[in-house]
């Protein structure tokens, strides 16, 4: 195998072509493998552009299910402050009840309905944590969705849509009762405790009205009135 002369000793003819030689050979490799890496990395980012934009469309349906639901909100600021307080004094008498040590239980007000998640030590504890509750100065109704040992998920889920629909069927008919709305066309649906209005009203005060007289109701979390509109507008 014939070598390249060193530097220090001086090239021949055949020298200088065999040198210019391995130079195009060595140059043609390298370009090869610039456009060998070139084409997986180009490859490589489509995959990831793929995932992203997978990733993406995932994260905004699931996003699109969540904004679709009603949430349950305190109606004004004063409410909300309300709320915050009595969440603070339930939470205060169920970690002070002995009968409560073993369970685990978070505490939410909505307009002064307490609503209780978690798990309580048996059927009896689960009793005591929604009386402690009731117990608390301007705690309107208690949801309590503690679970037990023995209880199961198909049976919460049963318990909340009997209250809703006892929720729906109680402010339609507050609603055919009142003079006010009385003639409108209102339709009236319960989802989780919050209450969704939708239909025609003669003016705004009749939309504030119809959505006090529903908030009144036991059990109601929230009033959601963004259906409702003014007749002619």
């Amino acid at each position: 195998m014939k070598t390249i002369p060193s530097i220090a000793t001086p090239l021949g003819i055949d020298d200088s072509h065999f040198l210019k030689q391995v130079v195009h050979t060595t140059n043609r490799r390298n370009s090869m493998n610039i456009t060998s890496f070139g084409k997986a990395s180009f490859r490589n980012a489509l995959i990831v552009a793929g995932l992203v934009v997978g990733l993406g469309i995932g994260t905004a349906y699931a996003a699109s299910d969540d904004a679709s639901a009603p949430k349950a909100h305190s109606d004004t600021m004063g409410a909300a402050i309300s709320d915050t307080a009595i969440t603070a004094k339930v939470k205060t008498k169920l970690m002070g009840d002995k009968r409560l040590k073993k369970s685990d239980i978070s505490v939410t007000t909505t307009n002064g309905v307490v609503t209780l998640e978690g798990t309580a030590s048996s059927s009896k504890a689960k009793s005591a944590a929604a009386a402690l509750a009731k117990t608390v100065k301007g705690v309107k109704s208690v949801d309590n969705n503690l679970k037990t040992p023995g209880s199961s998920k198909a049976g919460a889920e049963t318990k909340q849509a009997v209250s809703d629909s006892w929720i729906t069927t109680k402010v339609k008919s507050e609603l055919l009762a009142d003079s006010v709305s009385k003639g409108f066309d209102v339709s009236v649906e319960t989802i989780d405790g919050v209450v969704v209005l939708k239909g025609t009203l003669a003016n705004q005060d009749a939309i504030d009205h119809v959505k006090d007289i529903a908030g009144k109701v036991n059990g109601v979390k929230s009033v959601d009135t963004s259906g409702l509109t003014v007749e002619g507008k």
